[in-house]
């Protein structure tokens, strides 16, 4: 029993840690650490990465918390394929805010398309989510992937580690969302493969 348990810890942590939020940061970190965008001053830097942590990290999930109190349910009850779609337009327009004060701030194209791909991400899987239930979790490092193949081109280094990272990872969190109930194998395939392709053909066509 208590290894039961320590096995749905290890799930919930992993689902908190690879929280589909997260990705337009990480892509912008990554952006700053191994491209050009690196000789930007330290000051823009921050500043970009505040702007994108309040939009896509701070806002929409302080909103999406309270709704979810505001209704009484579990994070477990909130997953429900059929309630998912509030959290889902509060994160939509969260993005497309954040998008649309970069464009007006000028913001390098490469810093733009993180989020981009990220909103057509969430885009794309609430249409989905009217039928069928998709993997949002996966579908974000699927998008990661998609934009380390893509970058690797445009900027020419060999993503093969940073490949086997984005896979590993991907692994670990489609079977934490298994272990928590929330997602069967083939919705955190379908997830990774959508992410796969939108962080792909945004970024690279």
């Amino acid at each position: 029993m208590k290894r039961a348990n320590k096995v749905i810890l290890g799930a919930r942590v992993l689902s908190a840690v690879f929280n589909p939020f997260y990705l337009p940061t990480v892509g912008l970190i990554a952006l700053f650490t191994f491209s050009y965008l690196s000789l930007l001053p330290l000051s823009y830097k921050i500043v970009v990465l505040g702007l994108v942590y309040i939009f896509t990290i701070l806002l929409p999930t302080l909103l999406i918390s309270l709704y979810r109190h505001h209704q009484r349910w579990t994070l477990i009850e909130l997953g429900q394929r059929e309630r998912r779609m509030v959290p889902y337009v509060i994160s939509i327009l969260s993005y497309f805010i954040c998008v649309y004060i970069m464009e007006s701030m000028h913001i390098p194209h490469f810093m733009a398309s993180i989020l981009i791909v990220a909103l057509m991400i969430q885009i794309i899987c609430s249409i989905v989510n009217v039928w069928w239930k998709i993997s949002t979790h996966t579908a974000a490092i699927g998008g990661v992937e998609g934009a380390i193949v893509a970058f690797s081109i445009i900027f020419g280094f060999n993503p093969v580690f940073w490949i086997c990272v984005a896979i590993i990872v991907a692994g670990m969190l489609g079977t934490s969302r298994m272990i928590l109930r929330q997602h069967s194998l083939s919705q955190v395939v379908a997830g990774f493969l959508l992410g796969c392709i939108v962080g792909f053909m945004i970024l690279f066509v």
